[in-house]
Order: C-alpha cells, then sequence, then structure tokens
C-alpha cells in the first residue's frame, strides 16, 4: 500500500482532524480551578468550555470552535501561542501544536524572562571554575556561573533582558568588546544564527529580532546579507579581560532537554596560563563583584 503524500488533502485533513483531537483532549483535561475560574455546580463539560479557552487566548469563540473541529484555517504562530498559553501546554507540547497546525517553522524557544529549571544554575555553579553560560538560539544569556561573569563582567551588569552577546558585540563601543579576534567570531555567530533562522521563517519574534540588529548595526546588515551558514563546533577564542589581558579558551556546546531552545557554552582554558588568569578573576569577582572588577580594569589600563 502506497503512502499518503505530506502535501496531499488526504494528509492535511488527517492533520487538522489530529488538530482537533489535541485541542479538544487538553481542553477537557484542564479544571477551572487551575486557570482561577469558580466551577460552579452547573457545569457539564470536563475541563473548561470552548469559550472560556477562547477568551484567555483573545480569539473569537466561533474562530476557536471551527480549529477544535479541524476546520481549514491557518493561524498565526502569535495566536497559537495565545492559545498554548491558554491551555497550559508545555515545551514539548506547543511545538506540536505547531506542527499539527501546519507550521514546524515555528521551533521551540525559552520566551525572556520564563523561569529556567533550578537543576540549570546548579548544573552551571558546578562546573565553576570553567567559564558557563546557557545561550539561547538568538544569543540570549540565560543563565550564568560565577566564572563566566568574571570573564565577561561587563555583561554581568546589563540588565538580563538586554544580555545578548550578538547585540552587544554589534552595539558596544570597540574598547569594551570582549573577544579579541572580533570579526571571525561574529562571523561565525551570524552563521550559526542564519542556520537557526532558517528553522523559523514564520516565527515573528525572530523576525523581529533580525529587524532590531539591522536597524541597531550597518556591519550586522552586511555580514547577513552574506547568507553564510556555519555548523555548531567546538572551536578556540580568545577573550579580553576587564584589566586587558588575553585569555585563549575552547568553547564547546552542549544541548540540554531541560532548556531545548538554548545550548550550554563551556570554556575550558587552552593552557596554564589561561587558567590562572580565570581563577585570579574568579576570585576577585567573588570579593567585589561585576562592578568591581570593571573599575579595577579600568584603573589598571588607566595608570
Amino acid at each position: 500500500m502506497s503512502s499518503t503524500p505530506p502535501g496531499s488533502p488526504a494528509a492535511t485533513a488527517a492533520r487538522r482532524g489530529e488538530l482537533a483531537a489535541f485541542l479538544r483532549l487538553r481542553r477537557e483535561r484542564i479544571t477551572p480551578a487551575d486557570v482561577g475560574l469558580p466551577g460552579g455546580p452547573r457545569r457539564r463539560t470536563p475541563g473548561l468550555r470552548r469559550e472560556e479557552v477562547a477568551q484567555r487566548a483573545g480569539v473569537g469563540v466561533a474562530w476557536y470552535t471551527w480549529l477544535e473541529q479541524g476546520r481549514a484555517i491557518n493561524p498565526s504562530v502569535q495566536v497559537l501561542d495565545a492559545i498554548a498559553r491558554a491551555l497550559l501546554l508545555g515545551p514539548a507540547e506547543r511545538e506540536h501544536l505547531h506542527r499539527l497546525a501546519g507550521v514546524p517553522d515555528a521551533a521551540a524557544r525559552t520566551p525572556a524572562g520564563q523561569p529556567l529549571p533550578p537543576e540549570a544554575q546548579t548544573i552551571l555553579d558546578a562546573l565553576n571554575p570553567l567559564p558557563t553560560g546557557l545561550v539561547s538560539a538568538s544569543y540570549d544569556v540565560l543563565a550564568f556561573n560565577d566564572a563566566y561573569a568574571a570573564l565577561d563582567p561587563r555583561m554581568v551588569l546589563l540588565p538580563p533582558a538586554d544580555r545578548n552577546v550578538l547585540w552587544r558585540l554589534f552595539t558596544a563601543d570597540e574598547e569594551c568588546r570582549p573577544l579579541v579576534d572580533w570579526e571571525r567570531e561574529v562571523s561565525f555567530m551570524v552563521g550559526q544564527l542564519r542556520a537557526e533562522f532558517g528553522r523559523r521563517l514564520h516565527d515573528p519574534h525572530w523576525r523581529a529580532y533580525i529587524r532590531k540588529l539591522s536597524e541597531a548595526s550597518p556591519l550586522f546588515v552586511e555580514m547577513w546579507a552574506r547568507h553564510d551558514v556555519t555548523a555548531l563546533a567546538t572551536h578556540r577564542k580568545r577573550f579580553r579581560t576587564a584589566d586587558g589581558r588575553e585569555v585563549a579558551i575552547t568553547a564547546t556546546g552542549f544541548t540540554t532537554t531541560a532548556v531545548p531552545d538554548a545550548k550550554m557554552w563551556v570554556y575550558t582554558p587552552a593552557d596554564g596560563e589561561a587558567a590562572q588568569v580565570i581563577g585570579e578573576l574568579l576570585g576577585r569577582y567573588r570579593e567585589v563583584g561585576a562592578a568591581g572588577l570593571v573599575a579595577d580594569g579600568a584603573g589598571r589600563q588607566g595608570s
């Protein structure tokens, strides 16, 4: 027996049927108490009513009903995310919802400000004195350990919402850039960003992010226009510390199921001198904090 082509009417109908069943079952498993609604003695519907889900998601009742009935409508990524929140879906369920709705390019992501699993920080802290950070596919720094902060204290001093590696590299003054081989490293990261963007072409958050970088930096526009694509790889890089010293490290990225959209980047000192410098910076960071390290560096370079 031949298989059904993915884009055929039969396959599309099957996908919409799966979507209808998924939405209905997820709606029925949520109690009113789960979302702060009164149960009431006359409620006959298990879980939430369709109008309650529609109201929580900010969509019309009729439109949501049609979606749950498997009708031929095409919801946007933003609407699907709103429905996912209304139904209290987890990351894997949200990604599944996107696939069933026919928008697989919108890959799972960690929204800004979403709490990370507590074990993530525990793992980062256990990796001291190796500088380690949890970085999203769009280069948001989600979490880090003390050694990471000691190696790049200016990043730590930024508000959490502004801790984006590429944004900082393209907008910071040259003397504040932490990478020695700036253009080579940034070209590599833009190539990775292009690969990740290819999986998320219809994601409005990603499109807004690319637009923001483009408006801020003509150099980013130039690099982005090359359409270079690079793969994730272990590589050597050199950091310039707050006090002006150079540190060679090997950067190794690991995926984590706890935060599917992120990589855990571990920086291993390339030699004994680098390990010594990082150890000194870590000790000083724990004494005076990030601002103290930056002030120390300014004083040393100004003397």
